[in-house]
């Protein structure tokens, strides 16, 4: 899942939509090193990543995308997922996108003493640019492709994947809905109080 995803599931707790949303920034151990609701965002984060690589429907999505990608077919359907979830978002929020955007901005702004500095040298765009909402329409999704594709120097070619989606789109869409009612239910299903270190 990419960001908008890891934020929604973070069970409307701010401290850990934090950790959920700062996890792919922090390795190993380190995490620990953060308050403990922070914590059980990190944590959550890579359960969610780990439910996700492992499921049959996201497998599927990745065999739809051509081969060129190689490893990088996993970053391209986690940004696909969140497109799907933007674009239905009133199917998941009573908040409009716009507003769910703004309040998470304001959020890290408030925290911004505790974010590693590869996200504070982000976060300026983050706002900037709209991300979140943006990733509602392919123009969006496209300019996001186009980004990761720069900080893999064109290695992972994964400007051209827009095409992929265009072409299958009522199947990625399809994926999504299958995928993500599952998702949800795993997450509620998580304990917080037994979250093991």
């Amino acid at each position: 899942m990419n960001y908008l995803a890891h934020i929604y599931l973070s069970y409307d707790n701010d401290q850990v939509k934090i950790g959920n949303f700062i996890a792919d920034f922090i390795k190993g151990n380190n995490f620990k090193k953060f308050p403990e609701a922070i914590q059980k965002g990190i944590l959550l984060h890579r359960l969610i990543d780990s439910f996700t690589d492992a499921h049959p429907v996201v497998r599927k999505s990745k065999r739809r995308l051509h081969k060129r990608y190689r490893h990088y077919d996993g970053v391209i359907i986690d940004i696909f997922m969140d497109h799907f979830l933007a674009k239905n978002w009133q199917l998941f929020s009573t908040i409009p996108l716009p507003e769910y955007e703004n309040n998470f901005i304001a959020l890290l702004e408030k925290n911004s003493k505790i974010l590693p500095s590869k996200l504070i040298v982000i976060l300026p765009y983050l706002k900037m640019q709209k991300w979140l909402s943006s990733y509602a329409n392919l123009t969006g999704i496209e300019k996001t492709l186009q980004g990761v594709n720069k900080r893999t120097k064109g290695i992972s070619k994964m400007d051209l994947a827009i095409n992929d989606l265009q072409e299958n789109y009522t199947n990625f869409e399809s994926d999504f809905f299958l995928f993500f009612k599952e998702l949800e239910s795993y997450v509620s299903n998580i304990d917080f109080k037994t979250l093991k270190k």
